[in-house]
């Protein structure tokens, strides 16, 4: 118990993205720049979806849920991490590390499993486009965002509750530029490799399933593309769909890195530049991959300009 209220009472030190680097000044310019260009590339695709009617679909609702946790996820570490930087020390109290926690593992499993309810929509959309307005119908869009929540907040509540029960009574430096569950577990003084073993079995189904359940759709849909005879509906099929699979990609590739490679593959410094591309590199790219092959985000983006235009004059 000693033990325990010890490791509550103390902060943790955030080593920082920084230290690592030769020019921290250099790459403290080209976060910041990521950083602003992210939120403002999410923020205004959820505007856009929010005030056209033409991206009241199914697929652009869920493309704006999948903004709104590309807004979160820099948000919980970026200004943190810019701050330490800029005040020359990298502390974070105990409550502090556990909203981190809780709200990157809550973001991390809600999108993997929005990414694969998206391949489903994309499923339907081009194998079964007749029954889609049934198959998407609004409240199964509400009931596919609900379950990537429940599911994000089941994992956070489990991941962070175990996690920060184990006792810190040694050494409270995070080698990592914010409080990630792999990161901490190595400053634990008490063993926790049942604990790893059981979040490296999590890791797998949370991980795997979501991928299987996107590999088959696009399989079918990828077969559906073949058997096209229009070279019009084709292109436009895979446009459409391979958006969606170049975000899938960003993200599942940092995520199986992280969580399904054994930690002793892999070193700090690797973890926080993986960290670094799912925590704002992907979520600054996802924007710029849906939006810029995207003629009907453009005219909605036209349409609003023009319209701030004439209010000007």
């Amino acid at each position: 118990m000693t033990d325990v209220n010890q490791s509550v009472a103390s902060d943790f030190i955030l080593v920082g993205l920084f230290s690592h680097s030769g020019s921290p000044q250099l790459l403290f310019f080209l976060v910041a720049v990521m950083f602003i260009m992210g939120l403002l590339g999410n923020t205004t695709l959820l505007f856009l979806i929010c005030v056209d009617s033409r991206l009241h679909t199914p697929m652009y609702f869920l493309l704006g849920q999948l903004s709104l946790f590309d807004v979160g996820f820099p948000l919980v570490t970026i200004p943190k991490m810019a701050s330490d930087f800029l005040q020359g020390e990298g502390s974070i109290s105990f409550g502090g590390c556990a909203a981190q926690i809780f709200f990157l593992t809550l973001m991390g499993v809600a999108e993997g499993v929005l990414l694969a309810l998206m391949s489903y929509d994309r499923y339907v959309a081009v194998c079964r486009p007749l029954q889609y307005s049934l198959l998407m119908r609004r409240r199964v869009c509400l009931l596919m965002v609900i379950s990537s929540w429940l599911a994000g907040v089941l994992n956070a509540c489990i991941q962070t509750s175990i996690t920060l029960h184990f006792p810190y009574c040694a050494s409270h430096t995070v080698d990592h530029f914010f409080c990630e569950v792999p990161a901490l577990l190595k400053l634990s003084c008490a063993d926790t490799a049942a604990y790893e073993l059981a979040l490296s079995t999590s890791g797998v189904l949370i991980l795997v399933l979501p991928l299987s359940l996107i590999a088959t759709s696009y399989g079918h849909v990828l077969g559906a593309v073949l058997r096209m005879r229009s070279e019009e509906a084709r292109h436009k099929a895979f446009t459409t769909c391979s958006s969606h699979i170049a975000a899938v990609g960003l993200f599942y590739g940092a995520a199986v890195f992280m969580y399904m490679v054994p930690g002793a593959y892999h070193s700090p410094r690797q973890d926080n530049m993986v960290s670094l591309f799912y925590s704002l590199i992907t979520p600054t790219i996802n924007p710029l991959i849906y939006s810029l092959r995207n003629r009907e985000v453009w005219a909605a983006l036209v349409k609003i300009l023009h319209r701030a235009g004439r209010k000007a004059k």
